[in-house]
């Protein structure tokens, strides 16, 4: 364990273990901490804590977009592929659902589209996104051996000015002008 990942847990067990006054808890598990190094990974960029928490073999499935990513390097890509196209990425782990063989968290993500985002938004924008999701991991010993996303990118390409359209000529856009 490298030691940035154990400062990270530290300082995780320390936050998630208070609690109110008299009240004692159980200190946080391996899945509630690594879900949570996941989403502060993502939203600096730090590429050495996915490497430190995922298995080299794992695979992180990207059902939005219907991808996925298999070994350590296709999932470092995307992983920090919002960093391509945004800056002031945040990503706030909110509740965690414990399973048997890890965690459920539920999630609220931003980030300022700057860059091209792929071929679907070929130019920056300046537009905040805010988009809400799930990821799912599943732990072999202190790793994750799989992760998964689930998030409707519908609402991004409409924060960002895209219009869906529809068979039968309907459009869907935002309301507001100003976007």
């Amino acid at each position: 364990m490298t030691m940035r990942r154990l400062w990270g847990l530290l300082v995780l067990a320390s936050s998630t273990a208070c609690s109110g006054a008299g009240e004692q808890t159980a200190g946080p598990t391996q899945g509630e901490l690594t879900i949570q190094l996941l989403a502060q990974a993502i939203a600096n960029a730090d590429t050495a804590t996915v490497l430190d928490i995922f298995w080299p073999e794992a695979t992180y499935d990207d059902f939005a977009n219907q991808q996925s990513h298999q070994g350590i390097q296709e999932i470092v890509a995307y992983v920090m592929s919002t960093h391509a196209w945004g800056d002031d990425v945040y990503m706030n782990m909110g509740r965690i659902h414990l399973t048997l063989t890890g965690a459920v968290g539920e999630w609220v993500f931003s980030a300022v589209q700057n860059r091209p985002l792929d071929d679907r938004i070929p130019e920056g924008t300046g537009r905040e996104v805010v988009l809400n999701g799930v990821t799912v991991i599943e732990m072999e010993g202190d790793r994750i051996i799989r992760a998964a996303d689930y998030t409707d990118t519908a609402p991004l390409l409409l924060q960002l000015g895209s219009r869906i359209e529809l068979p039968g000529g309907q459009i869907i856009e935002l309301d507001d002008p100003g976007r």
